[in-house]
């Protein structure tokens, strides 16, 4: 269900890469922005990812691998997937449903949702630097998966042959350890095969999110922070904004993109679908070599993005906890020891900007783009790993969709009543 007309002014609850790239799509249009933000820009899980703009490894997170890591692993501090003992009915339905998705039929037919939306990731970015975002996006020279043996590239090889059955065009190449550690001295001497990637790029997260707040402002919209939305209501004139710093707002459209609190705003709005906090960790160490693009360790989920500044980002984990909890130290610790027997000239006892955030997943592993039951309430969010990678296409799409008052294909899939 889309309005009659097109929207005049639109509110943007969130001020992440998908918020912020929304309102710059819309402003593209013609429409007068608003962003509000409980916090700030790129406050939540914008700050602190790996910044990978990878749409050939954009694939729906529940795989048949998270089911292979068993009862026993996911409840252990140092698994890459954590899951802590619960009885959260709420967190217990979305891990059941999770865990269904968790097939490869189901994996196959969720990849072919998501690829017409990657295909349109890098384009959407480079929109984004031509009408003036001066922050740029980095060619990744060497993006490279390390492994222990050949054996292990294999569950690797194979996703990669699903994801071009899938529709989605993928370069890569097979390497010995040698050639690994030729092309980045990065990796140690115990990696003994891998695989190169191309036709990626990276960013660094929180100095592109703030440039693309600064041109959505010199376009003329407003960013207001310390604005924390607690409830949506349409009307006939509008969205009543209830906001637990002052009286209620009304605003003509909203579009809510606050990540994992979308679920909270729109549950009464037909948006079945539920957002649920998979919570990812990360921080910096000074690097002797910096890298020439990402450095990847699938077996141990973590990725390692330079900085730029002398020092690496590393990041991994998937902690399915409340948004709110404090960081735990154990987790960081476990991404640590996992990566550090491959990687080389890096300092990982000498960290900086440690930190945790809210990654936005969904239990069939697609995002929740479009409109809700009210015409006048749209969503865009839940994309788990890859919000910096589809943010710029999912706001470009669903500004297409709201002001043509058209259906969008690639946003189909993706329809918050689904």
């Amino acid at each position: 269900m889309v309005a009659t007309h097109p929207p005049q002014k639109v509110t943007v609850i969130g001020a992440g890469m998908v918020g912020l790239s929304t309102a710059w799509f819309l402003q593209e249009h013609g429409v007068q922005v608003e962003v509000v933000d409980r916090e700030g820009v790129a406050a939540g899980s914008s700050w602190g990812n790996a910044g990978w703009l990878t749409p050939g490894l954009s694939t729906p997170l529940p795989d048949p691998a998270v089911l292979s890591y068993g009862i026993k692993a996911v409840v252990s501090p140092a698994s890459p997937v954590y899951v802590p003992v619960t009885t959260d009915l709420r967190l217990l339905r979305f891990l059941a449903t999770f865990t269904r998705n968790s097939t490869m039929r189901r994996w196959n037919r969720s990849m072919r949702a998501l690829a017409p939306i990657n295909a349109r990731a890098l384009a959407a970015f480079d929109a984004l630097h031509e009408g003036g975002v001066a922050e740029p996006t980095h060619e990744a020279h060497s993006f490279l998966a390390g492994y222990r043996s050949k054996a292990e590239t294999d569950f690797m090889l194979t996703e990669l042959r699903h994801i071009a059955e899938a529709g989605q065009e993928m370069h890569f190449e097979e390497l010995t350890g040698e050639e690994v550690r030729a092309l980045e001295p990065t990796f140690s001497e115990i990696v003994g095969a891998g695989i190169r990637l191309f036709d990626q790029r990276y960013i660094h997260p929180p100095r592109y999110v703030a440039s693309l707040a600064d041109s959505v402002r010199a376009r003329g919209a407003t960013i207001r922070t310390g604005v924390t939305v607690t409830g949506l209501t349409p009307e006939t004139k509008g969205v009543r904004l209830d906001v637990a710093e002052g009286a209620p707002e009304v605003h003509e459209q909203v579009v809510v993109a606050n990540g994992t609190w979308i679920s909270s705003l729109v549950r009464g709005l037909g948006v079945r679908t539920p957002v649920q906090a998979g919570r990812g960790y990360s921080f910096s160490s000074p690097i002797d070599h910096e890298p020439s693009g990402p450095v990847y360790l699938p077996n141990e989920r973590v990725a390692c993005t330079p900085l730029g500044d002398g020092r690496l980002r590393v990041a991994g984990m998937m902690e399915f906890r409340p948004p709110e909890a404090p960081l735990d130290q154990r987790r960081v610790e476990a991404v640590v020891e996992a990566a550090r027997p491959f990687l080389r000239g890096v300092d990982l006892d000498h960290r900086e900007d440690e930190w945790v955030g809210s990654r936005p997943c969904t239990p069939d592993g697609l995002p929740t783009i479009g409109a809700t039951s009210s015409p006048r309430v749209h969503v865009a969010g839940g994309h788990g790993m890859w919000g910096i990678t589809l943010g710029p296409a999912t706001g470009q799409l669903l500004a297409e969709a709201m002001v043509t008052g058209r259906p969008v294909p690639e946003l189909t899939p993706f329809d918050p009543l689904r």
